[in-house]
């Protein structure tokens, strides 16, 4: 059972997004047993190290993405729909919502999100910039050494605006779609597309499928993440965000990353995603 109508999965996400802004991702569940995430990263690596072989021509190493994609997809869903199954043959209808809500809790990231951007800008006032780089370092994958404090800060900030929306409202999206089924297969193939999805001579071919399907599936939320962003601003920058986003995110190197953080600039006041003033 992979597909709900809207009257449970709706439900699903909302418990979800409520839940996760609670507690997280317990630190004793991620101690004993890992995280989804990283199940799924593990499938992905092993796949990528069978498939993705230097022999291969580039077209070969398309073909094998595609594949290793499926796999990557249709592992977790298959996993997941027996154990929904077997839930709801045991469980009463209402009691499984809460169920998958509560499953769902673990492929949201807002509490982790707010956590390690708010570290930040405690490292930066309490200890500075050293700190501040060190902070930053854990949620950016550029060279933070190099940085100074309004490089840190706006390093944050498109950090935080990007994983807003595909951390936290794709999802969401996707579970108020399709309940726990659609989260996680979001989570999988945005997964694939971190792990493999670059312009890099090894994953070129081998992860053109994963950033693909990755930047069709983020199209939506994206957007939405924006109206939440521009919502969210104060009153009087309200029509700054959106002439930000109107402007500047069509503009921006990734067809989805450039509206809320368009909408985050415009929302501050600031300049993101681009040269330093």
């Amino acid at each position: 059972m992979l597909f709900f109508p809207l009257v449970t999965t709706l439900p699903v996400a909302a418990l979800a997004a409520i839940l996760e802004s609670l507690w997280g991702y317990p630190a004793v569940l991620l101690g004993a047993i890992g995280h989804p995430v990283m199940w799924i990263g593990t499938l992905i690596d092993r796949l990528d190290t069978a498939l993705n072989l230097p022999e291969y021509s580039e077209r070969k190493r398309r073909w094998m993405g595609i594949l290793a994609l499926v796999v990557i997809v249709l592992v977790p869903l298959t996993v997941v729909s027996l154990v929904l199954q077997i839930g709801y043959a045991v469980l009463p209808p209402p009691v499984m919502i809460v169920v998958q809500g509560v499953l769902t809790t673990a492929l949201v990231a807002q509490k982790s999100l707010w956590t390690h951007v708010r570290a930040v800008g405690t490292a930066l006032r309490r200890e500075g910039l050293a700190a501040g780089r060190q902070a930053v370092a854990q949620i950016v994958g550029r060279d933070t050494r190099v940085l100074d404090e309004a490089g840190v800060v706006r390093a944050a900030l498109e950090s935080l605006a990007e994983n807003f929306s595909d951390g936290v409202v794709a999802p969401l999206v996707w579970a108020a779609l399709f309940g726990l089924p659609g989260a996680v297969f979001y989570k999988a193939v945005n997964t694939a597309d971190s792990m493999i999805g670059h312009l890099t001579p090894r994953h070129a071919a081998f992860g053109m499928a994963a950033a693909t399907v990755d930047d069709m599936i983020n199209l939506p939320a994206s957007r939405l993440a924006a109206l939440c962003l521009i919502w969210a601003a104060p009153t009087e920058r309200r029509a700054q965000a959106r002439a930000a986003v109107r402007r500047d995110a069509p503009g921006h190197r990734s067809p989805n990353a450039g509206w809320p953080e368009a909408a985050m600039a415009g929302a501050l006041g600031l300049r993101l995603a681009g040269p330093p003033p």
